[in-house]
């Protein structure tokens, strides 16, 4: 399965998405951007996207609610332990109230990885990142005694968010 995405106005993202009436297209709207998804085992019908490999799906993608992008640039050598660290989580997100979606990313081309996941608003995403859940998702790993903990990231991860209908339509 591959995700592919491409950005622009809201008003031509929605042209395309209505231009392929049969693709599983999203179009979510962040701050001054709006996204288009298209989730597909095939080739993407955008001309110049970003190219992810899901590595790991939780759930379908659905057609509403927010979405929060964690995006974490990873080294070339550090791809195989973060993609294992992940692979290998507690998967707590899943019980939380308001948890509708994870997708895990790897870039085609580039570095960034996304860990992408869908909530049923802002306030659920809230509620997880203050559970007991997500600090026992994110507490620091201690590697065993003698191994030297690498470094895996190539810069400071960043996290974007979107939300499927426009801001001014946004409930809280």
């Amino acid at each position: 399965m591959y995700i592919y995405l491409t950005s622009g106005t809201a008003e031509f993202m929605e042209q395309v998405k209505n231009k392929y009436p049969n693709e599983h297209m999203m179009l979510i709207h962040g701050d001054g951007n709006s996204v288009l998804i298209h989730e597909t085992e095939g080739k993407s019908v955008f001309a110049t996207p970003r190219k992810f490999e899901v590595l790991d799906a939780v759930n379908e993608l659905e057609d509403h609610g927010f979405f929060v992008f964690n995006n974490i640039p990873v080294t070339e050598e550090g791809r195989p332990v973060f993609e294992h660290r992940f692979l290998n989580r507690a998967r707590a997100i899943e019980d939380e109230p308001g948890f509708v979606a994870f997708r895990l990313l790897r870039p085609i081309n580039g570095d960034t990885y996304i860990v992408m996941t869908q909530w049923h608003g802002p306030h659920s995403f809230e509620a997880w990142k203050n559970s007991q859940a997500y600090k026992t998702a994110h507490a620091e790993r201690t590697e065993p005694t003698g191994v030297q903990q690498q470094n895996i990231f190539s810069a400071a991860s960043y996290v974007s968010t979107y939300s499927v209908a426009p801001k001014e339509e946004d409930e809280a």
